[in-house]
């Protein structure tokens, strides 16, 4: 059974929809800061959109819910324009089949990630986002999105580092899985970017890998073998040599399968 409820600050219930295999919820307001989504399933694996003009993803509920404060504030900055915004929206959430969780994909892939503590996987986590502005936060590489050739708000959101040279970026992923490759898509607004030449992934089951990168707007694949990890940390980026300080990540993915 899945259900969604969406409440106001004060708990009232907006809205609800409850369904055995997929939920559609339709609220009618505009939203106001303090409301806030919540998700709640037998399954552990979903297919979630909690915003029409937000890209449907997977996420992975290991105690069966979902928190989701709905953004507000600066915090739509790393959002559509035309999300949460007038007086209609909708939220859905559906339960991944078996063939689904089996097939070989991008885990990493989560737009309904957040800042800050979540209750629901794939997150990111860094220790460096720059000016602490969401355009920059961590949660932006795993959104699915990897418009690259400009920098700030949507859709450029990016995972910036303020200029750190020991800035380290942690994808936890809820779980244990099984994967193979990833790859990386580097923000390349030049020459008002810079790029990392060099990097290190540290993964969860004891391996690390170095790995380089190069001074392009592509997705750029990086094998690891296989492992099974539950979670993966970027660190050791070294930048290259240009005048800018500013080399950024757009989006990074991991492939692999469930166990």
């Amino acid at each position: 059974m899945i259900q969604i409820s969406i409440r106001d600050a004060q708990g009232a219930l907006l809205a609800q929809s409850t369904h055995p295999d997929e939920a559609l919820a339709r609220v009618d307001r505009v939203y106001q800061p303090g409301d806030v989504i919540v998700i709640e399933s037998d399954a552990p694996h979903l297919i979630v959109q909690m915003d029409a003009a937000i890209l449907p993803g997977e996420v992975y509920l290991p105690a069966g819910r979902m928190t989701w404060p709905v953004p507000c504030g600066e915090h739509r900055l790393a959002y559509s324009p035309a999300a949460f915004t007038g007086a209609r929206h909708i939220v859905t959430a559906r339960a991944m089949t078996q063939g689904e969780t089996a097939a070989r994909r991008n885990l990493a892939r989560n737009p309904a990630d957040l800042r800050g503590e979540t209750n629901f996987f794939p997150h990111c986590t860094a220790n460096v986002e720059t000016r602490g502005e969401s355009c920059f936060a961590a949660r932006n590489v795993i959104d699915g999105m990897r418009h690259n050739d400009f920098h700030g708000e949507w859709p450029y959101q990016s995972w910036g580092i303020g200029a750190r040279e020991d800035a380290w970026c942690l994808l936890d992923l809820g779980r244990e899985v099984e994967i193979d490759a990833m790859a990386l898509t580097l923000r390349a607004d030049f020459p008002h970017d810079a790029y990392w030449t060099h990097g290190h992934v540290v993964l969860s089951d004891g391996g690390e890998l170095a790995f380089d990168l190069q001074k392009t707007a592509d997705r750029q694949h990086i094998p690891l073998g296989r492992h099974t990890v539950r979670w993966l940390r970027l660190e050791r980026l070294q930048k290259s040599d240009d005048p800018s300080a500013f080399p950024a990540l757009i989006e990074w993915e991991v492939f692999g399968r469930d166990l």
